[in-house]
């Protein structure tokens, strides 16, 4: 049956309107897929650090969303969780007039602290009752410790089990140098060691720095490294 006029303008009309949505469509989803890396690219500089890996899944915009010009991701909340689901506002145009916000899943990979030995409530942790594990740190107990100088020191507050995670509410500072005791400080530098004794003027756990007086009346700050032990980098 030959086509009517009708039906061939018609036909004209469809394969024009096709012609053009084409490069839109292929505009938008370059637009989301540009919005995709950018996102990725900003929680990867966020947290590559945390852990010894770091994977990250981005969720795309609604396809239904105007196109993104010049996307520039940002933090709603800088204090939000680096870990788990998070939501990343993102700026587009020129001069940020418009905010898009899009979710995204982290998990970060890294080593933690735990115990090789049970031990009893205030027990004096040495390096020796303790090894690191490797997990997904979003999955273990809040405030669980990564640094092995975190907890050598420290004093349980309660009973704690062999390969348990250790917390910082499980552990409590012990004073290893009080006010006014003579203590010994130790100066390390490249390629040589000095030691020589002074007088705390603070007290002072593992790893705070505190002041010191020397011999001669100078004043230096030091670092706690041990019971009336203290060390000073150059």
């Amino acid at each position: 049956m030959p086509l009517t006029p009708y039906i061939r303008i018609s036909l004209a009309t469809l394969l024009a309107a096709l012609c053009l949505s084409a490069p839109l469509a292929a505009s938008a989803e370059a637009s989301r897929q540009l919005m995709v890396e950018r996102v990725h690219g900003f929680l990867y500089e966020r947290t590559q650090s945390l852990g010894s890996e770091v994977h990250i899944e981005v969720h795309p915009p609604s396809a239904h969303l105007p196109t993104c010009e010049s996307p520039e991701p940002f933090m709603p909340n800088e204090r939000s969780p680096a870990q788990g689901r998070v939501s990343v506002g993102v700026r587009c145009g020129e001069q940020g007039q418009q905010v898009r916000y899009m979710q995204a899943s982290i998990a970060v990979i890294g080593d933690y602290v735990v115990l090789r030995q049970d031990i009893p409530a205030g027990t004096l942790i040495e390096p020796g009752m303790l090894e690191l594990s490797e997990a997904e740190l979003g999955r273990l107990p809040r405030g669980v410790l990564t640094d092995l100088d975190d907890v050598i020191g420290q004093e349980s507050a309660r009973a704690l089990r062999a390969g348990s995670a250790i917390t910082s509410q499980q552990l409590r500072e012990v004073t290893l140098v009080e006010r006014g005791a003579s203590v010994r400080i130790e100066a390390v530098g490249n390629g040589f060691a000095v030691s020589r004794e002074g007088q705390a003027l603070d007290s002072g756990g593992m790893g705070r720095e505190i002041r010191v007086r020397l011999a001669n009346r100078e004043i230096l700050s030091a670092e706690v490294s041990g019971r009336n032990r203290l060390s000073v980098d150059f």
